[in-house]
């Protein structure tokens, strides 16, 4: 057998992986229309269109279910939001991190993901800690990592990459997620959107970059 055909995924395994989507995608629904607590396995394995006995294969407890949405959500984000492109004009790769991190987290139904997780932290610690390491962490250390080159380069000043790299990242959400987050506001708007990440690269630029 070739090296190629050993590295093909074989049908079993394809149907496998496409088993785990609809159960993930079924459980997600479930857990948006009802929460956390009130989602019970009967009902995910409807929304999902399985039966419970299939459920149970692919996962123990809705516990395991939800934290393994949570992490391909994180993974999504971390995977294609926070891969900067290291040749870009900085000016340009800031604001396009700060527009997709924008949309992801206004996206539908990011946002009562994310309230279930806060919800549901106090008693599952571990859950919250996997949630914020492989997510918002993530994000953080990725932009640091490239700040950090950016300094090196002689792009930027000097400075505590981690700190700005939090910050920035805050500012580009702060008057637009967050008010979602706290039921005061819906979705932005493009424009908006674009207003708010573009003072936050100006406000970070005028900053940080070298003169």
């Amino acid at each position: 057998m070739s090296t190629l055909e050993r590295d093909r995924p074989t049908d079993e395994a394809r149907e496998d992986s496409a088993k785990r989507r609809q159960i993930l995608d079924g459980a997600r629904r479930a857990f948006l229309s009802n929460g956390f607590d009130a989602a019970s396995m009967n009902e995910i394995a409807r929304a999902a269109g399985v039966s419970k006995g299939t459920l149970y294969v692919y996962f123990k407890s809705k516990e395991e279910l939800f934290e393994a949405i949570v992490e391909a959500q994180c993974r999504l984000q971390g995977g294609q939001i926070f891969s900067l492109e290291r040749g870009a004009d900085i000016e340009a790769e800031l604001k396009r991190l700060g527009r997709d991190f924008s949309r992801f987290v206004s996206r539908p139904g990011g946002v009562s993901e994310l309230r279930t997780v806060i919800a549901i932290a106090e008693r599952m610690p571990e859950l919250g800690a996997s949630f914020y390491l492989s997510g918002p962490a993530l994000g953080v250390e990725n932009l640091q990592k490239y700040l950090e080159e950016k300094v090196a380069e002689g792009v930027l000043e000097p400075h505590d990459c981690e700190v700005s790299a939090a910050q920035f990242i805050d500012a580009c959400v702060s008057t637009t997620f967050k008010p979602m987050l706290f039921n005061h506001a819906g979705p932005p708007s493009e424009e908006r959107i674009g207003h708010v990440v573009d003072m936050a690269v100006h406000a970070f630029l005028a900053a940080y970059r070298k003169r």
